[in-house]
């Protein structure tokens, strides 16, 4: 089974029913607390119908990282500030780095790099 580090992105299009997703449905989920928070965020700000069913059905995935990777992401971030790339992005793409990995997301400041893929 291939897995992926998911972005919140992903899981909103996943939970929205996007059909470009449907292939990602039988991969190995990895999620990491930020993420969690940003998908527990806009589940409620939204006002989704059965958020809490969402909100536990991916707490399940959730790896925790460590504070190297926290700190290789926020220099990752630094680095490519001009992008506006959320914190919790740049964690799970360097996550997804370390575990050797790609990165699922559709957000469009990742879409050229590597180790991402990209789908809308």
């Amino acid at each position: 089974m291939q897995r992926f580090v998911f972005d919140t992105y992903a899981l909103f299009e996943i939970i929205a029913g996007n059909p470009n997703y449907a292939k990602y449905l039988e991969s190995g989920i990895i999620i990491n607390e930020f993420i969690f928070a940003e998908l527990c965020y806009k589940l409620i700000r939204e006002n989704v119908e059965n958020a809490n069913f969402y909100i536990d059905k991916y707490k399940d995935f959730i790896m925790e990282v460590n504070a190297e990777i926290i700190k290789k992401a926020m220099k990752f971030r630094v680095d490519n500030k001009k992008k506006k790339m959320s914190g919790a992005d740049c964690i799970g793409y360097i996550m997804a780095q370390e575990f050797g990995i790609k990165f699922l997301t559709g957000d469009k400041e990742f879409e050229k790099m590597n180790n991402v893929e990209f789908v809308k």
